[in-house]
């Protein structure tokens, strides 16, 4: 059933770009992007169009995208849209249209717009937008900077993606602009191939961000951070340790496609916004806390090591539905294990072949990544490829309606970063050493971009499935990974850890949890409440009748604080812990009885019988080298 449902998307996708070929580009079109009033967080924006005779009676739609890439919830950005408006004529820059003739604006749905062009060939949509978070997705306008995401701020114009667009922006006076795309200081306008390249470029725009640039072989690279708070006197060290991952990735890849690259890093102080996201000439990198704080230096890089191997994984060698997409419904794919999981795990890897961690650091990583994944509920019961399509219901998305997700689902970034580490290592024994996963990435990034026929007018080569991964590493190992790909790919089974360690003369020791009890629940804190966010199915949560969303107002005859875990500690498994909560307007007194906990943590260690060829392998898989 699969590969005919996937024959249908690729004729749908086809007969789409024959229908846009159809209708006559338009003769340009101009987004301008001002900021007046920074204060109200309105971004305003106005398109240029100008039109071929051939489409000056029809009607043209806008849209905005319901989500971006690189974020597959469902986001509905038309929802901070607002005072759309059309007239004739071409605005000059940094002017208001006076002597112009209004044309009618109708809402067709809940993300498009009709513009009447009424025989005109030149008009000028205008609308604001809101926006306050600075996030990978979002947007943010303040007194204090601009920083956009295009995907959240420009329409587009249906049928008319392909075409060229070009982008002014005006800037209060003061704030400087730049993103990926900036060939020079003071620069305001931007030329690109098309609207997915022009939402593709992240943009910061302030008085007082900094700009450092190393060379990487031919290629630039620069490193804007703007700080909400103390440096602590770490910016030059950062850089340094950013140029050793990049050359660690290059290392790897060979070098990237681009000329210059930007990693744009916001230290928000906040302790609320925080992200990263992968663009094909920059990164958008936030962090909630300040650089000179504890913990951020070292979350900033690991961040920098994932979003920059995206460059290539992702960005370029894609899944087939990743680009160019349909913006009017959820980006669905079983590839995200591979997209976002492999990356997960070469981020760490790169890291290590960086020297910025060392192999105990890399492997005690990993460990506590099984450790999480195997305590997860949902991990026998979410296939890779499964968790890959459900992508619209848990990458980053606040549910309204109360969901059983924490017992159901499990998250294809750590799932697919450990079928990436496992398959490495079997790639690595079962080749005796001759082939790594490394190969295999490289093999289908030329297979797929540099060398395939290009799929669309997005970017060169096209996307690849699944089972091609599964064909490429067959074809490099000499090996058939067919059961493999059946088990943990496509099923729920228990990873090979012991053979793919085993290669590499390391074992996975499991042992008891430190937890003297299980009680199956997770708490929450919002305002200094303390809620239940997650009860686990067959626990003695829920046996005591505990629900998401009961406020507990007190644990064993205390109240309830961060610490909550300490008080359970005192007691035993069979001891019965008096509970107190609220629910709605009642208050429930119930009783919940320990368990033994069926919790485990993980360690990778050496084996002490382990071969020199073994530790001559592991020595490669570690430093590349």
């Amino acid at each position: 059933m699969r590969p005919k449902i996937l024959g249908a998307v690729v004729f749908i996708v086809l007969f789409t770009g024959v229908v846009f070929a159809q209708e006559p580009p338009l003769k340009s079109i101009t987004y301008r992007l001002s900021m007046s009033r920074p204060v109200s967080h309105l971004f305003e924006v106005s398109i240029l169009i100008e039109l071929p005779d051939e489409l000056k009676d029809k009607p043209l739609q806008l849209q905005m995208a319901k989500w971006s890439p690189g974020r597959y919830g469902v986001f509905d950005f038309a929802k901070n849209v607002q005072e759309v408006r059309a007239t004739t004529g071409l605005c000059p820059l940094q002017t208001r249209c006076g002597d112009v003739s209004v044309r009618p604006v109708t809402r067709v749905d809940d993300q498009t717009w009709s513009v009447a062009p009424m025989r005109s060939t030149a008009l000028t949509i205008s609308y604001k937008v809101f926006a306050n978070d600075l996030d990978g997705t979002f947007s943010q306008l303040d007194t204090r900077h601009a920083n956009y995401n295009g995907g959240s701020i420009f329409m587009y114009v249906v049928g008319h993606k392909p075409d060229p667009v070009k982008l002014e922006i005006i800037a209060p006076t003061g704030w400087k602009i730049v993103n990926g795309r900036t060939e020079h200081p003071g620069q305001t306008t931007w030329q690109f191939p098309n609207w997915d390249i022009l939402i593709d470029t992240p943009t910061e725009i302030a008085p007082d961000w900094t700009l450092d640039t190393f060379a990487v072989g031919e290629k630039k690279y620069h490193v804007m951070v703007h700080s909400f708070g103390a440096e602590g006197g770490k910016r030059a060290a950062l850089v340094k340790d950013i140029e050793k991952i990049v050359r660690a990735e290059v290392a790897m890849w060979g070098p990237p496609e681009f000329e210059e690259y930007t990693f744009l890093l916001h230290f928000a102080a906040d302790d609320r916004s925080g992200d990263g996201m992968e663009h094909l000439t920059s990164t958008q990198i936030i962090q909630p806390g300040a650089l000179g704080e504890p913990g951020v230096y070292d979350s900033t890089l690991d961040t920098v090591a994932h979003e920059f191997f995206h460059v290539w994984n992702v960005k370029r060698l894609r899944p087939f539905e990743l680009g160019p997409w349909d913006f009017t419904r959820p980006a669905n794919t079983r590839g995200l294990w591979v997209a976002e999981g492999f990356t997960n795990y070469y981020g760490h890897l790169m890291t290590r072949r960086a020297g910025l961690w060392d192999d105990k650091k890399f492997l005690d990583r990993e460990a506590l990544t099984i450790s999480r994944v195997e305590y997860a509920p949902g991990n026998r019961l979410m296939s890779a490829e499964e968790s890959s399509l459900s992508a619209p219901f848990i990458d980053g998305v606040q549910h309204e309606q109360l969901t059983n997700l924490q017992n159901t689902a499990i998250s294809y970034y750590p799932k697919g970063e450990l079928i990436g580490m496992v398959l490495d290592l079997l790639v690595r024994g079962r080749s005796k050493g001759k082939s790594s996963l490394d190969d295999v990435m490289r093999d289908m990034y030329e297979e797929f971009y540099l060398q395939g026929p290009n799929g669309s007018y997005y970017l060169r080569g096209r996307g690849y499935q699944t089972e091609d991964l599964e064909r490429v590493v067959a074809r490099r190992t000499g090996h058939d990974f067919g059961d493999f790909f059946k088990r943990h790919v496509r099923s729920v089974e228990l990873l090979p850890y012991d053979e793919a360690f085993g290669h590499v003369g390391l074992r996975l020791v499991k042992t008891q949890a430190k937890e003297p009890f299980d009680a199956g629940l997770w708490i929450e804190f919002e305002d200094r409440k303390a809620k239940v966010s997650a009860v686990i199915n067959n626990s003695p949560a829920e046996d005591a009748g505990l629900q998401a969303k009961d406020q507990i107002v007190s644990l064993a005859g205390k109240n309830v604080g961060e610490d909550w875990q300490k008080t359970l500690a005192r007691f035993k498994t069979g001891d019965a812990v008096p509970v107190t909560v609220k629910r709605d307007r009642r208050t429930i007194n119930t009783t919940l009885v320990l368990r033994q906990p069926e919790r485990f943590d993980y360690k990778i260690e050496e084996r002490p019988d382990a071969t020199s060829e073994q530790k001559a392998l592991r020595a490669k898989w570690l430093t590349g080298k």
